[in-house]
């Protein structure tokens, strides 16, 4: 008799509890009907362990720079990383103002306005553990002249990496209409 994958992991959980154990065979996803099997302790040692996958590669983007406002003008620059693991291919970092943008910007090559408030950033590759960060520098134009802004960074889109450390790429800074340079 042959176990499908879904049954051997069923015996493997049910092996701790009692000498033999039942299995219920699956079929196309949805399970077709309990079957009875008793499979001796010896026959489910000899069983092949399934190989542990990842659901995606891991990695630790992060975003850090500075903000700065004087009168229209909006100054973003930021360095994008990856601290953890496995190589990013492709990331696009996501900037959002809470007041709008006039008309239309001038935009490093890898940045588009996506609506009056957001930027999207594409980073290119970022290699693991730190190396080759991509900078990013952007003077935008302010509808009016606010007292303050507040900028929010964060990934807009991760390349189907892993990240368990969220915290390093997601910032909130509010800049007061002083020129100084606030940090994030």
């Amino acid at each position: 008799m042959v176990l499908t994958r879904r049954a051997r992991l069923m015996v493997f959980v049910a092996m701790a509890t009692a000498a033999t154990v039942s299995t219920v065979m699956w079929g196309a996803g949805k399970a077709t009907g309990a079957v009875l099997v008793p499979v001796p302790m010896a026959a489910v040692a000899a069983m092949p362990v399934p190989a542990h996958r990842s659901v995606a590669p891991e990695a630790d983007i992060s975003h850090h720079g500075h903000v700065s406002l004087w009168g229209e003008a909006l100054g973003v620059w930021l360095l994008s990383e990856n601290h953890g693991p496995s190589d990013v291919m492709r990331s696009t970092v996501r900037l959002r103002f809470s007041v709008a943008l006039t008309g239309r910007q001038e935009m490093p090559g890898a940045c588009l306005q996506s609506d009056a408030r957001t930027v999207l950033c594409r980073t290119g590759p970022l290699r693991a553990g730190g190396a080759a960060g991509r900078q990013i520098a952007l003077e935008l134009q302010l509808a009016g002249r606010p007292d303050e802004v507040v900028v929010r960074i964060d990934t807009g889109w991760d390349g189907g990496v892993t990240d368990r450390n969220p915290q390093n790429d997601r910032h909130e800074v509010l800049a007061p209409a002083t020129g100084d340079e606030y940090v994030f």
